[in-house]
């Protein structure tokens, strides 16, 4: 497992930098508790001071994937879906406050991430927790029969190495998907008239805003091209990723 020596933050872009109030953070057994505003609401988020697995940060690339969704809502609204990397369970947090969006979280096998989303989704009026799933990525999914329409994910694009096990993954989240007779071409009109978009079922739909080179996406995207997987670029870095 590749472990993170440094701070995530470096990641992004000086505009998508978080400035912290050292007035409302409260630091207190290894973690960070602290505000966050996301569109029209604010969450209060527990982040570890550290962690090994780089699951400590609320990274600045969730806010703004948070205000494209609100943006396509319509495209979301109704599906089934799971989070990959879900570090602290921000974003799965807001979706289900925002649109009672049914959502699973996930991320590696530990159970102290786990507990954090669970805490996470307590402090902020969610109760029981969002449904969790150890996973990491390439090891067999620890679910039978796996039927996600909508796979989501913001910057987990952090490490080559492990391109392949979430591109494994991924299919096999893909593949396992069943349609039901009313899921079947969900076209909506887009704001510009430019012509009709959508989300096809099922859909990995990703942010990824990381500022370092662009080598390492290329890669990435390359690699699903040849394990049978379709990349549209959606605009404002969110990319839709389908079954060929």
């Amino acid at each position: 497992m590749d472990v993170a020596l440094f701070s995530p933050s470096s990641l992004f872009a000086e505009e998508d930098d978080v400035t912290v109030d050292e007035e409302t953070m409260e630091t207190c057994n290894g973690y960070v508790e602290r505000p966050h505003q996301f569109p029209e609401m604010e969450l209060v988020i527990r982040e570890f001071a550290f962690h090994q697995l780089n699951a400590n940060f609320l990274w600045p690339g969730t806010f703004s994937f948070a205000e494209w969704l609100m943006h396509h809502r319509e495209w979301i609204e109704r599906r089934r879906c799971i989070e990959l990397g879900s570090g602290t369970g921000a974003l799965g947090i807001f979706l289900r406050k925002a649109m009672n969006l049914d959502i699973t979280t996930s991320d590696y096998n530990d159970q102290e991430i786990e507990d954090n989303i669970a805490y996470n989704c307590t402090a902020n009026g969610i109760t029981p927790a969002l449904p969790h799933i150890k996973h990491s990525w390439g090891d067999a999914f620890p679910i039978p029969n796996p039927d996600w329409d909508l796979i989501l994910a913001s910057d987990i694009l952090l490490y080559v190495k492990q391109y392949s096990n979430l591109i494994k993954s991924l299919s096999v989240l893909l593949k396992s998907y069943k349609p039901k007779d009313s899921q079947v071409g969900h076209l909506t009109k887009n704001e510009q008239g430019e012509g009709t978009e959508g989300l096809p079922w099922p859909a990995f739909l990703m942010s990824w805003r990381r500022r370092i080179g662009k080598e390492d996406e290329t890669i990435f995207f390359t690699s699903c091209e040849n394990a049978g997987l379709e990349v549209k670029h959606l605009g404002s870095r969110v990319y839709c990723i389908k079954l060929r």
